[in-house]
């Protein structure tokens, strides 16, 4: 058994013994969460009851990789901007490829983003890349002080080290630097969060109202505004009285572009340069999964450094656009339909962009028929095909109906990504159900693990 296996296996036995088989505690764990604002719709933001671990050897693996698969990605979108050619194949909509041309002021494509990154003892794959604040940044932060006190985990670490991981300190500090470089005088800026608001909902969610108190605390005055409520004059963009000079944007540009035209407020004064915008949309290139088809094009990254082509080979799966092509795969020419065709066992069909509605089609979960069908399908809309990354999966203890229940888990380790330097992750956890469908998924804070 491996260090982490018997690691978890010791805290899992910790939860059998006698005085953790009364639920009190996880009961106060939960409504700990509630009080602190780590819940959604009245149910902890965190499913489980044990932290997730990794070692000091898997983190140390993983910050190399992010970094060096960064550089690349960067390198690789500013290629895109110069080159119509390359540019075309990132499948966009007319009104992105506007917003993409426009020079945000600072010069890094995404001041912070996360990695959907699969973590397997000693293999590491990279499944997407989203260029955005991790949904774990500030709530795993916030769990790991909870967990940290939570009484196995003061059990388990009489025998075990655990070391928490950077936290948002390294957001404030990402975005003020762009916001310096982008030309803002203010040491303390008005600084906006930007987010839609679901129908119904009167306050902004809890992990907006997280973020807004740590950069409060460093001084801000922030406030937590949906696009609707913002206007446009004389060069400054507000909300009511509130002037705005930094934006942190947790909206998708296809989900702004579903509801505004390019006459909204906050594009035309990100045009004038009248606010900071962090992320910039120009940042939105790098969620297109048609990024992954340029990054494993050889003939596109034949010139990129060694670590950085290393990283590529290594963590990415090969990725191309579905259309009616020719392409390489391993070094052999085949005609891309009917590759995808006769693959599907090792393939997935995946949208082009996460923000829509379409589907994804994984071919060792779909019949010959089915297969065909959704191949036909992609080729009418932005996909793409890619070799399929199998999931992590892990048992954690979760509190069900008032019962503490042992729940195999999908596990994506995020890791936090702030101008290209990796500074923690956090991980979202899936329940796997028969159907492969389920309802109990969050984050779980994450832990360096080491034996006293």
């Amino acid at each position: 058994m491996t260090q982490l296996g018997e690691a978890i296996a010791r805290y899992h036995k910790i939860l059998e013994g006698g005085q953790y088989q009364d639920l009190s505690w996880a009961h106060q764990l939960q409504d700990r969460m509630k009080a602190n604002n780590l819940a959604v719709g009245g149910r902890p933001v965190s499913p489980v009851l044990r932290p997730h671990f990794i070692t000091r050897r898997q983190y140390a693996g993983l910050v190399k990789a992010v970094e060096s698969f960064s550089s690349a990605l960067e390198r690789t979108e500013k290629l895109a901007i110069a080159s119509p050619a390359l540019l075309s194949r990132m499948e966009l909509l007319p009104a992105e490829k506007m917003l993409a041309s426009v020079d945000p002021g600072y010069p890094y494509l995404s001041v912070t983003s996360l990695i959907d990154t699969h973590l397997n003892n000693g293999t590491l794959r990279f499944a997407s890349f989203i260029p955005d604040t991790p949904v774990g940044v500030a709530y795993g932060e916030a769990l790991s002080d909870l967990f940290y006190e939570a009484p196995p985990v003061k059990e388990f670490r009489k025998r075990y080290r655990l070391e928490k991981l950077p936290g948002t300190k390294f957001l404030l500090q990402a975005i003020l630097k762009a916001y310096k470089e982008w030309g803002g005088k203010n040491k303390k800026p008005n600084i906006a969060i930007l987010e839609f608001r679901q129908p119904f909902q009167t306050t902004e969610s809890s992990e907006s109202t997280l973020i807004a108190q740590l950069f409060q605390r460093e001084g801000h005055q922030v406030e937590v505004i949906s696009p609707d409520q913002l206007e446009y004059r004389n060069g400054v963009l507000s909300r009511g009285d509130f002037p705005i000079e930094l934006i942190f944007r947790r909206i998708k540009v296809q989900e702004f572009l579903v509801r505004f035209d390019l006459t909204h407020p906050l594009l035309r004064a990100y045009r004038d340069r009248a606010v900071c915008l962090v992320n910039s949309f120009r940042s939105e290139l790098a969620q297109k999964k048609a990024m992954f088809e340029l990054l494993t094009d050889e003939q596109i990254t034949a010139h990129f450094p060694a670590s950085e082509r290393r990283a590529i080979q290594e963590f990415i799966p090969w990725t191309r656009v579905v259309r009616e092509s020719k392409t390489r795969y391993k070094k052999r020419l085949v005609e891309l339909p009917e590759f995808i065709l006769h693959n599907r066992q090792k393939l997935v069909l995946r949208p082009n962009d996460e923000g829509t509605d379409q589907h994804t089609f994984r071919g060792s979960e779909t019949d010959d028929a089915g297969w065909e069908k959704a191949l036909k399908t992609a080729l009418r809309n932005p996909y793409v095909v890619q070799e399929v990354v199998e999931p992590v999966v892990d048992v954690f203890p979760v509190l069900q109906y008032g019962h503490l229940e042992m729940q195999k888990m999908r596990v994506e380790v995020h890791p936090h990504s702030y101008l290209g330097k990796v500074q923690g992750c956090s991980s979202w956890l899936t329940a796997v159900g028969p159907s492969g469908f389920s309802t109990l998924s969050g984050v779980a804070p994450t832990f360096i693990l080491e034996p006293k």
